[in-house]
C-alpha cells in the first residue's frame, strides 16, 4: 500500500532530507587518495548524531555500517572498510538518516582525484538520468513513465541500467511502496499524485547490466567488473509539482565540520 504524506509530512521529510544533503556535500569534499571507506563512513554516522539524526542504513537488515561505500565496479551496498581510495577509482556514497521519525536518503558517485573520460561520462549519465526520471513525475503519469524515461536516456548513451535494484517509496521507513525499476515499458504502476514521496535512484553500468553479490552477503558488483554509477534524490510531489527534498539548501561554510573546511 502507498502512503501519501500530508504537506506537513513533506515538511518533516524535507528537515531529513536536508541532513543527509547536507552530511553528502562534505563527504565529497573529503573524498581523496589515501582515504579509507571507514574513516567516510566515521564522519558520516558522527556528523549524522551531531545534527540529531539517526544513521538510517546502521542495523537494517543487518547491514554493519552507517554509510554505504561503492568503488569502481560495485554497484551498490558496498561495505566500508580499511580499504585506501586510489587515484582514478570511483566511488559511490549512499547515505540516509531518520530524524523526527522521517527518513531521508540521497546518493552520488564522485571521482577520486583525476579519473578517467569514460568515468566522468557515466557518472554525467547516472545524474542526468535521474533528472530525465523527474521530468515524467507529473499527476496523471504513472510510476513507470519514470522507469522508462531513465532506461532510454541511459541506453542511448550507451551504457545500461541495472535491474535487479530498484527505486522505492520512503517516509515513515526506509523502503515503502511503490517500487522504482530504472527500466521498462511506459504507462504502467500506480498513478502519480499528490503526497507520492519516493527514492528514485538511477544505477548504471558502463558494460553488461547484470550483477553478482560478494562472499560479504552485501556488496552487488558488475558481473563483467565493468565500472558502475548510481545516484539518488528523494523527491515529494506537492501542489507545486515536484520537489527534490534532498538538493539541501546552500553551503553556509560556518555550517561546516572544522574538517571539511580544511579540505573544501
Amino acid at each position: 500500500m502507498i502512503i501519501y504524506k500530508t504537506p506537513q509530512e513533506v515538511a518533516a521529510m524535507r528537515a531529513s532530507n536536508r541532513i543527509v544533503a547536507r552530511i553528502l556535500e562534505e563527504l565529497k569534499a573529503l573524498v581523496r587518495p589515501g582515504v579509507s571507506t571507514r574513516e567516510l563512513d566515521a564522519y558520516a554516522e558522527n556528523r549524522a548524531r551531531e545534527m540529531g539524526a539517526k544513521p538510517a542504513f546502521k542495523g537494517y537488515r543487518g547491514y554493519p555500517a552507517s554509510l554505504c561505500t561503492s568503488v569502481n565496479e560495485e554497484i551498490i551496498h558496498g561495505i566500508p572498510s580499511s580499504r585506501v581510495l586510489e587515484e582514478g577509482d570511483i566511488v559511490g556514497l549512499d547515505f540516509g538518516v531518520v530524524h523526527d521519525g522521517f527518513y531521508g536518503d540521497a546518493a552520488v558517485t564522485v571521482g577520486v582525484g583525476a579519473i578517467s573520460p569514460e568515468a566522468q561520462r557515466l557518472i554525467a549519465v547516472a545524474e542526468t538520468a535521474f533528472f530525465k526520471g523527474i521530468a515524467q513525475m507529473k499527476s496523471g503519469n504513472r510510476i513507470s513513465d519514470i522507469s522508462h524515461a531513465i532506461q532510454t536516456y541511459v541506453e542511448s548513451e550507451g551504457f545500461s541500467v541495472i535491474r535487479s535494484f530498484v527505486g522505492h517509496g520512503i517516509g515513515h521507513s526506509p523502503h515503502e511502496e511503490p517500487q522504482v525499476p530504472n527500466f521498462g515499458l511506459p504507462g504502467r504502476g500506480p498513478k502519480i499524485k499528490e503526497g507520492l514521496t519516493l527514492a528514485i535512484e538511477p544505477m548504471i553500468a558502463a558494460g553488461d547490466w547484470r550483477e553478482e553479490i560478494l562472499e560479504d552477503g552485501w556488496t552487488a558488483v558488475t558481473k563483467d567488473r565493468s565500472l558502475s554509477a548510481h545516484f539518488e534524490h528523494t523527491v515529494a510531489m506537492t501542489s507545486g509539482g515536484v520537489e527534490i527534498l534532498s538538493l539541501g539548501e546552500p553551503d553556509d561554510p560556518a555550517d561546516m565540520s572544522p574538517e571539511v573546511k580544511r579540505h573544501a
